[in-house]
């Protein structure tokens, strides 16, 4: 599996939940931090987007708005609407298409929190026409509600998280992970190890399929992901065996083999190590209820229902 794809599904809890919702001036909705990401698409009109941190976000038609840490934030027609000022109904209208995606940050890959906390992405003539058909397209299906919606709606919502993430990383290559999926022979390595985390990898095996010699494979590797190629593997492996443990019910002893540990002894002791739990306690620790719906998805008047958190929990 593709990097960006395994660390979606490792990091993702339940489904996302999204709205359409139109506000008529002057309104405001402030929205509490949460542990999900959330977007914001401004079909009709525009507002402002003010985060508890750093400058105003003017969106205009066709803008998104994604919020890869759940940031504080308000969302209001003009600077002076007071925030009790929601749903008035004599000026202008902006039509808002909302949602969240619900993620475990215990689990958190530097690839979605290296992000900054809001990332704009502005319509603009020629720019990422794969997004303007994934917000069309969910747009129509929310607006609709056509037989199959709710099939075709969490499909949609997928797509479009794949292509924010995938402009934001085209437009900012320069550094970091978006430059290290970028390099063809460092976006090499990372498939071969995502691929097949259970295999003895060496970092010789490594920048073979990258096509440096160790050293220099090394050392670029260390450079864009952030770490040594085998402490990037471990990590991964103790990522991928949290999510067996929350996810599944599966032997530690199955656990252990599949993320490339000979023992359930060796695994238990780099588990614990990693995550400050022993594999066992921390199932229990993660058996928790899940929590309301995230309160980005409700500033277009939705809320994931008791029977979505019950679905959310099963998956």
């Amino acid at each position: 599996m593709d990097v960006l794809s395994d660390v979606i599904m490792t990091m993702r809890t339940g489904r996302p939940h999204s709205g359409r919702g139109t506000r008529s001036a002057p309104w405001s909705r402030r929205l509490t931090a949460s542990e999900g990401a959330g977007f914001h698409v401004v079909l009709r009109g525009g507002c402002r987007l003010v985060p508890e941190r750093g400058e105003p976000v003017v969106l205009g038609p066709g803008d998104v708005a994604f919020l890869p840490h759940g940031t504080a934030h308000e969302l209001t027609d003009a600077p002076a609407a007071p925030a009790a000022a929601d749903g008035g109904r004599h000026g202008p209208e902006t039509v808002l298409l909302c949602g969240a995606y619900l993620l475990d940050r215990s689990r958190a890959h530097p690839l979605l929190s290296e992000l900054p906390e809001v990332i704009h992405l502005p319509a603009s003539p020629g720019r990422g026409s794969p997004l303007r058909a994934a917000v069309d397209l969910l747009a129509s299906e929310l607006e609709e509600r056509r037989a199959g919606a709710d099939a075709a709606i969490p499909a949609l919502l997928d797509t479009l998280l794949i292509s924010i993430l995938r402009t934001w990383y085209d437009e900012h290559a320069d550094h970091g992970w978006a430059a290290a999926l970028r390099d063809r022979g460092i976006s090499a390595a990372l498939r071969a190890i995502h691929d097949d985390p259970a295999r003895g990898w060496t970092v010789a095996e490594l920048g073979a399929r990258a096509g440096l010699s160790r050293a220099a494979f090394a050392r670029r590797f260390t450079a864009l992901v952030g770490r040594p190629p085998l402490s990037y593997l471990t990590w991964w492996r103790l990522t991928l065996a949290a999510r067996l443990l929350t996810d599944t019910d599966a032997p530690l002893a199955a656990i252990a083999k599949r993320v490339g540990y000979g023992s359930p002894y060796a695994f238990a002791n780099a588990f614990k190590r990693e995550y400050g739990l022993a594999p066992g306690r921390y199932r229990l620790a993660r058996s928790l209820p899940a929590r309301d719906g995230d309160p980005v998805a409700e500033a277009a008047g939705t809320r994931l229902t008791a029977a979505g958190r019950r679905a959310a929990v099963r998956r």
